[in-house]
């Protein structure tokens, strides 16, 4: 029996009766539709995988109601019958699970990806999405109310349980209620009474047209942490005339494009970050309340309920991250959960550039339909795995789950390789949990791992592989800069700063990508003064926008001075010179440099291994120095192809 007897205790929502308290929430994943934006297998498939997995409710996300509103062009439409069938598809693909489905109905407004963008009022998004939206008629306002109900309508015709209406985080009906985006002079807009109007004809038609007895979920922002945006004083006034107007539940979110707290926060925001809102909205309703806001613990879900603070649990990027975590949970296999760890990288940055959302500890989201599970090589084979960073014991774990007899070696005394490093800079540390995740799942697995150990031709003649995989690395490269070798400061890369090397005060970071500013970050917060030169025209460009944003916010406070479009003419013995923007700037009076630009890849053992007539496969940064979500895809496909 799970000791998560709060986040497992069934729920009723209106009609509904949920068989527990985790809500997976509706994402704007960015694939699974056809060429007509109706659901495809591959949509079905991913949903279906987090069926299996145990979440009691499980959201389509983002489902356009209107050809205006279709926020993103790879998400579901629903502005037509035609869209019922598929719909139809996915709701018996689905049934064979004990979870109730819901489809999430929106208008994106004037945060849509396209030039028919329409609002209250002809003011652009505050960020991401650009172009002044047309404001409005009152005929068109009318059309956009029959047009949510017309697609709850057709979600019940299709088979779904329930429907959530999304008015928070920017979006159109959000739009109409914040005073910063509605600036009309009719019945909508204006006094709190009008902005309010849009929402509740909605609420109207959809109970109207899909029936009194659909459960209707609502999304609402409790702040929108924008100036003279929607509040939680706001908030707390619309909820209890939501829940006399028919609501089956509130959904408390927060955040718009461009607001000062993002909706979809990156690893430096703590967990459990909107909860709050949950809890003061809870304190004015007595239909059941979501909370959100990077949880991603089932036991922190479970308190949060406990407590009275919520009474549903959303979760969205720690179910892309690991499908099965509810019934992982459930069995109190906690620690073989595959963590989210907040990076942002494949499920929010890939989908705002247009492309299909994915995740960087998860190769497999968004290809659950071309797959059948991780099935047993026909043979099983000796594998031997050199290195042991994120990429080996990916390539690890998965040759051992196909039946493969698995050993690892690492010239280091510890694992991890330079994500380890990456881990000890402020607010980042969890980027160690995928670390620790494969950890345990080697040693859960049988895989022998030999620390402090290099590869040399007596341990291929012991271990007699029949098959090497090289994930050996990579290491800061040293750029060739005039004055840079014969200055009097000290020179030291980034990997030494990280793993403990700090000699001065005043230190130049010649490097503005993520390595460069996390390692000012943590120098700066030991009390160093930073000063980095960026050669690019833009700062940490490999992290996601919503990672990077927090980053630059605590870069602000810090004593860190940034130049880009850099170019050096010579390092001195105490400084450097050299033009930012064609500006000329000499910094002088510094003691170090510290070189985080390029990385150059380690592939030594490589000449052990030619002409030994072995099947080697070069991984991660071995291969070529990339991100962690490409390392991490690599590693399984090698491990899939043995």
């Amino acid at each position: 029996m799970t000791i998560l007897k709060h986040l497992f205790a069934p729920i009723q929502i209106g009609r509904m009766t949920a068989n527990n308290r985790l809500l997976m929430s509706a994402m704007s994943i960015n694939f699974g539709v056809d060429e007509n934006n109706h659901v495809t297998d591959q949509l079905t498939a991913y949903l279906a995988a987090r069926a299996r997995g145990g979440a009691g409710m499980i959201l389509v996300g983002g489902a356009g109601v209107h050809p205006t509103g279709l926020e993103l062009p790879g998400l579901p439409a629903l502005w037509e019958d035609g869209c019922i069938p598929a719909m139809e598809k996915m709701v018996q693909a689905i049934r064979p699970y004990d979870t109730r489905f819901g489809v999430q109905l929106m208008h994106g407004g004037r945060q849509s990806y396209h030039d028919r963008k329409v609002a209250p009022s002809a003011i652009p998004a505050l960020a991401v999405v650009k172009g002044v939206p047309k404001e409005l008629t009152l005929a068109e306002i009318a059309e956009l109310v029959a047009a949510f109900g017309d697609a709850a309508r057709r979600c019940r015709e299709a088979g779904f349980d329930f429907v959530e209406v999304h008015a928070a985080h920017g979006y159109l009906i959000n739009q109409f209620l914040a005073l910063n985006s509605n600036h009309r002079q009719d019945a909508y807009g204006g006094t709190f009474e009008n902005r309010i109007r849009f929402f509740l004809e909605i609420l109207a038609d959809i109970k109207a047209k899909a029936g009194e007895d659909f459960p209707v979920g609502l999304r609402i922002n409790g702040d929108d942490y924008a100036d003279g945006g929607w509040t939680l004083e706001d908030a707390l006034r619309l909820a209890p005339i939501l829940e006399t107007q028919g609501a089956d539940y509130l959904h408390v979110s927060a955040g718009i494009y461009g607001s000062r707290q993002l909706t979809i926060p990156s690893m430096y925001v703590p967990h459990g970050c909107f909860i709050h809102l949950a809890e003061a909205v809870r304190q004015v309703v007595k239909i059941p309340v979501v909370g959100v806001g990077r949880i991603k613990s089932p036991e922190l879900a479970d308190r949060f309920i406990r407590e009275g603070r919520a009474d549903v649990i959303a979760m969205g990027r720690a179910l892309i991250a690991d499908p099965m975590l509810p019934e992982k949970a459930r069995a109190g296999d906690l620690k073989t959960i595959r963590p989210c760890i907040g990076c942002c990288l494949g499920c929010i940055h890939a989908v705002l550039a247009l492309e299909p959302g994915g995740c960087v500890v998860n190769p497999d989201v968004g290809r659950e339909y071309l797959m059948d599970g991780d099935e047993k090589a026909a043979v099983s084979k000796r594998v031997l795995v050199v290195g042991a960073g994120p990429a080996g014991l990916a390539a690890a774990r998965l040759s051992a789950m196909r039946g493969h007899q698995v050993t690892v070696i690492e010239t280091r005394g510890r694992i991890g390789g330079l994500l380890a490093l990456a881990a000890r800079v402020p607010g980042r540390s969890e980027i160690m949990d995928v670390i620790d995740f494969l950890s345990l799942e080697i040693e859960r697995l049988g895989v022998t791992l030999r620390l402090n150990t290099a590869l040399d031709d007596a341990l291929l003649d012991a271990l007699r592989p029949d098959a090497v995989i090289l994930a050996s690395g990579s290491l800061p490269e040293m750029p060739i800069i005039k004055g840079l070798f014969t200055t009097g400061m000290d020179l030291c890369t980034v990997a030494e700063v990280l793993d403990g090397k700090i000699t001065g005060d005043r230190v130049i970071i010649l490097g503005g990508g993520q390595a460069g500013l996390v390692t000012a970050d943590y120098l700066a917060e030991k009390g160093r003064e930073v000063a980095v030169l960026n050669r690019k025209r833009h700062f940490a460009e490999e992290m996601s926008s919503n990672d990077r944003f927090y980053l630059r916010e605590r870069l602000k406070d810090e004593p860190v001075h940034l130049y880009k479009q850099v170019a050096v003419k010579t390092f001195t013995d105490d400084g450097v010179v050299f033009t930012s923007a064609g500006e000329p700037i000499t910094l002088s009076g510094f003691d170090t440099v510290v070189v985080a630009e390029s990385m150059t890849s380690v592939r030594d053992a490589k000449t052990i291994l030619d002409g030994r007539g072995l099947a080697v496969h070069v991984i991660g940064d071995a291969k070529s120095p990339r991100n962690l979500m490409l390392a991490q895809s690599e590693a399984e496909e090698v491990a899939r192809s043995l």
